[in-house]
């Protein structure tokens, strides 16, 4: 039989001792019920084994056992001991315990049986642990007796402040609420035993936040506790919330916790306007829906409650002005309704009201929630265009009016109190064919070309109108010229006509429909009349008839006609109109004489030309047209052929006495002045065509000299008459390059400044020579003024 037992101990602070019996195998053998020591034989021993492991009858008197948490000895915690009758205190019993924390948390004594904890309990991490004990022979390793389970539970303190989870709590309450209105609820979570003691038993109270909330001590639920409350007073509130264990006793641990609540607005404020009376400004010129100011009534609450309305409820210019609410920024805005004048009205007085929208009833007492302010707008004036009167023009204008008729006044004023003159003008791109001229001063319009209904029927034309003062306003008015048509164009044929009369067509055959076209549209509609010209009145050969539809019939008036006596007629046919007055014109019809088979198909005529096309295949025009091809082709191979043939000039070297024409520097260059400029260009441009290309034209650098050459200064007439010959050659050649530019040169020689430069005529002797007129030429010939000028004894050049 087990015993275990927990004596008096020092180290239970509450000096339990607590007994654990257990009561099994009570049909052991004698000797075990007993307590005997006398040992047993190997047969008892093997039967004692059988009835181990056979059914066992067992009666337990369970107990558990408890242990204090939080324990803080340095010495291991006694828990119990475990005890078993057959053990005689010699050692041979091995007591050996297993099962949550043993080895870990628990360990036992395996002589004694003494239970310890080495680890400080926490029950709120564990409450209990579930243990096995067994009693082995410490010699064989037998047990001893059954295994038996047993619970070791630990024992709560006080030793965990209540904890806000959800904390910190935000909240909020509509402002002016009444006192006692809930706010939110906060919970405090205590981990100690609930089921032992008042370490759970939680009680709130407030200690930051009043007199303004108060909270439930048992439930922590936090009620407003001052009435009105004004959200534009104080909006936010920090509230401390306290929970204490033990029933709020003293000696019980506490916890806080903060609360944001923060006051949400009712409409409560009613608007006002800032100011009374607002002073704007708007120009004259300022168009449609255009801003002319903003007024602004305040209010202090916020969001919906702060929104406005704005109308205008009174004054002398509410149908010229309008305003509308701006929904970000809660302002009237003040637009142009209808258009302004300085002249007719300088100045408005407008009333404007600003409400709130959105009301609530149990506050109207604190209204009325509108308010209203007087706007005064003054109209400045601008310096406007000219304004047509009317806005637009319509003009009919026969089509045979005479050039220089007016056909409208156009008129225009200065609407500004100046009342400036006015001139007029067409705009030229309305009118690209200048058909109309336009007064300067008086504003007539009248006719500057001939009009044709046939050719332009509308005219759309914008007068322009301009200030005399102020040439920048500019008015325009559109006009539209409408041209009435006039009889002025004969009827004519609808196309050329051409008829065909067999050889043996008889009297009265209609061989040709005509018809007729007019460029005219007279109101009552057109009408042809047909008959044959007066000099074909009596036409034996044929007769016509008019149908009374625009269209006439041609007839024979006889029969037996010949190819061999006359193979065409031409009949003249008179076309009159019933316009005012009548027009008329003579079309001719062309009757040729054909031979015809019984059935009346045209078999062969003497004209090729009206047979040929009815015969050629498409073949046929194919080859005809290539030949056509080549003979272009043709064509222009001899006349390119005949342009590369053209011969240029010969040089004659012999006559040709001017072969380069030399630039002069400040001195002689030698071969550079010979490589100055190839008159080969001038006597053969196609010859030097790459040489132009690549040359770039030059400034001469005796600019100096050019100056003073004389205007009477006569080139030679052999290179005069060449360069008209080549001017005119060019002008008359369209495949010459262009020579845009003319060249001087004309630096010296008979006529110029420096007279000939030329050796030719110089005498034989230097001494004979003076030179001295060379240092009146300026620095550009000072060298040659020191070789060749007179000096001195002492080396002055005179």
């Amino acid at each position: 039989m087990w015993t275990s037992g927990r004596m008096s101990n020092a180290k239970n602070l509450f000096g339990l001792g607590v007994s654990l019996y257990f009561w099994g195998l009570m049909d052991l053998t004698t000797t075990v019920l007993s307590g005997s020591t006398r040992p047993l034989t190997e047969g008892q021993e093997d039967n004692l084994s059988d009835k181990l492991h056979q059914r066992m009858k067992r009666s337990w008197v369970w107990n558990q056992f408890f242990v204090l948490e939080e324990y803080t000895g340095t010495d291991p915690l006694y828990v119990g001991k475990l005890h078993s009758d057959m053990d005689r205190g010699d050692g041979s019993i091995k007591y050996i315990l297993s099962g949550e924390g043993a080895g870990i948390v628990f360990t036992i004594d395996d002589t004694t049986g003494d239970i310890h904890a080495i680890q400080r309990l926490d029950r709120e991490e564990r409450s209990q642990y579930t243990l096995r004990a067994q009693a082995l022979d410490r010699r064989t390793g037998r047990p001893m007796e059954p295994e038996s389970e047993f619970i070791i539970k630990i024992q709560d303190i006080n030793d965990n402040e209540p904890k806000f989870l959800d904390g910190p709590y935000v909240a909020s309450v509509p402002e002016m609420s009444p006192v006692g209105t809930s706010v939110i609820q906060v919970t405090a979570t205590d981990a100690d035993d609930p089921t032992y003691g008042n370490s759970a038993r939680v009680v709130y109270s407030i200690l930051q936040g009043q007199p303004y909330f108060s909270v439930d001590s048992r439930t922590g639920l936090i009620r407003t506790a001052l009435m009105n409350m004004d959200r534009e007073a104080k909006e936010y509130y920090e509230v401390i919330i306290q929970a204490k264990d033990m029933g709020g006793q003293l000696g019980g641990l506490a916890g806080t916790t903060t609360v944001n609540i923060s006051l949400s607005d009712v409409n409560d404020n009613p608007p006002r306007f800032p100011q009374k009376h607002y002073q704007m400004s708007v120009l004259e010129s300022a168009p449609i829906s255009s801003t002319v100011g903003r007024v602004v009534a305040k209010d202090l609450d916020e969001g919906i409650n702060a929104e406005m309305k704005y109308s205008l409820v009174d004054g002398d210019g509410l149908d010229v002005f309008d305003i509308n609410t701006d929904p970000n920024y809660q302002v009237g805005i003040i637009t142009v309704r209808k258009p302004l004048s300085f002249e007719s009205k300088k100045s408005y007085t407008l009333k404007v009201e600003g409400a709130n929208p959105h009301l609530e009833m149990r506050f109207l007492n604190l209204g009325p929630f509108r308010d209203t302010t007087t706007v005064h707008i003054s109209v400045e004036d601008v310096d406007e265009p000219p304004v047509f009167e009317p806005s637009i023009y319509f003009v009919e204008v026969p089509e045979d009016v005479e050039i220089g008729t007016t056909i409208q006044i156009i008129s225009a004023k200065d609407p500004d109190v100046t009342n400036n003159s006015i001139r007029y003008s067409i705009d030229r791109s309305s009118d690209p064919g200048r058909f109309f001229y336009v007064d300067i001063t008086s504003g007539a319009l009248m006719t500057a070309r001939p009009l044709d209904r046939e050719d332009i029927s509308w005219h759309n034309i914008t007068v322009l109108a301009m200030e005399l003062n102020n040439p920048s306003q500019v008015g325009s008015v559109s006009v539209t010229v409408k041209v009435l048509d006039v009889n002025d164009n004969a009827p004519e044929f609808a196309r050329f006509y051409e008829a065909f009369v067999c050889e043996n067509a008889k009297a009265g055959q209609l061989i040709q429909t005509v018809s007729a076209i007019d460029r005219d549209d007279p109101q009552e509609g057109q009408h042809f009349y047909y008959s044959l010209a007066p000099e074909a009145a009596n036409n034996p050969n044929f007769t016509l008839r008019d149908n009374q539809d625009n269209t006439a019939w041609i007839l024979t008036r006889r029969s037996g006609f010949r190819q061999n006596e006359q193979n065409t007629f031409y009949l003249p046919i008179l076309i009159s109109d019933n316009g005012r007055p009548v027009l008329s014109s003579t079309g001719t019809l062309t009757v040729h004489v054909c031979s015809c088979d019984e059935e009346g198909a045209v078999m062969s005529c003497n004209a090729e030309a009206y047979v040929l096309p009815v015969s050629l295949s498409r073949g046929a025009l194919i080859a005809i047209l290539a030949c056509i091809f080549v003979l272009l082709v043709l064509v222009l191979l001899i006349l390119s052929m005949r342009r590369q043939r053209k011969q240029p000039y010969i040089i004659d070297e012999e006559e040709n006495i001017h072969e380069n024409i030399v630039r002069y520097d400040d001195e002689g260059g030698g071969e550079e002045d010979t490589e100055a400029f190839d008159i080969a260009a001038m006597w053969n441009p196609r010859e030097a065509q790459l040489v132009v290309k690549n040359r770039q034209d030059m400034l001469p650098e005796i600019e100096s000299l050019s100056r003073y050459v004389p205007q009477a200064c006569v080139m030679d007439n052999n290179v005069h008459n060449y360069v008209l010959a080549k001017l005119y050659e060019a002008d008359m050649d369209l495949w010459a390059p262009p020579f845009d530019s003319l060249q001087t040169y004309m630096f010296e020689g008979n006529g110029s400044v420096a007279e000939s430069l030329s050796s030719l005529q110089s005498v034989t002797t230097d001494s004979d020579q003076s030179y001295d007129y060379l240092t009146d030429w300026g620095p550009r010939f000072k060298k040659l003024a020191e070789m060749y000028g007179a000096t001195d004894s002492s080396g002055v050049l005179w």
